[in-house]
């Protein structure tokens, strides 16, 4: 059973805009770490703007989504929840800003030996929101489907989670060469990096509960 019907074509057109912002955002999310990685500043800045013109057109498709499920009474039953939903999904692409604009301003000097885990983290954090669009957009359409989407998005932030740890580990117990001010300004790169795959684990389980309520 889909959630929407024909009367509301607009709104999925809406809703399926803003899930695709939100996926390019974490795509180029990927590209602006590694250009930062091989020190191509010019790459970078690119990047950061893309991402930043992303998550504007996700604000504003957010907004429409919102009004019109108010002005047209659209899902009264389930809006509060379709609104969490997006809240969530559009702090994913806020996280991938942030991050992006904290590595911008701060410009963190990373030693080229943690550059493969790096790039690693960012992949596998970016992965566990990636795998959850797939199951946001089966919510409005199949959402019996969106359970067993949702086991990818677990998967990848549990591995996440090893990545950074062991990250960690190496920067603070092998990494004898680098100060402590230095090791704790590359724990906090780490984390900007990992919150991505936390907030889609939250999204996830917010997610999972509304396809329950639906398919009951």
């Amino acid at each position: 059973m889909a959630v929407f019907t024909r009367t509301t074509k607009n709104l999925i057109i809406d809703i399926d805009q803003f899930l695709d912002n939100v996926e390019l955002g974490l795509l180029v999310f990927r590209e602006g770490i590694k250009s930062y990685l091989d020190k191509d500043m010019e790459a970078f800045v690119r990047h950061l703007q893309k991402v930043e013109i992303l998550e504007g057109n996700a604000d504003k498709l957010q907004r429409s989504i919102e009004n019109s499920m108010i002005t047209h009474s659209i899902l009264p039953q389930h809006r509060e929840e379709v609104v969490k939903l997006m809240d969530e999904l559009d702090e994913i692409i806020d996280s991938v800003k942030s991050s992006l604009n904290e590595i911008y301003t701060e410009m963190p000097e990373i030693p080229s030996s943690l550059n493969k885990d790096l790039i690693s983290l960012a992949e596998t954090s970016a992965n566990a929101a990636e795998e959850l669009i797939p199951a946001a957009r089966a919510y409005f359409k199949a959402p019996y489907t969106v359970r067993e989407k949702l086991l990818k998005v677990y998967y990848f932030e549990s591995e996440t989670d090893k990545i950074s740890l062991n990250i960690k580990k190496h920067i603070f117990q092998d990494m004898k060469e680098i100060d402590l001010a230095h090791k704790a300004h590359l724990r906090y790169i780490i984390h900007h990096i990992e919150s991505i795959s936390d907030l889609a684990q939250k999204a996830a389980d917010l997610l999972s509960g509304m396809a329950i309520k639906i398919v009951m």
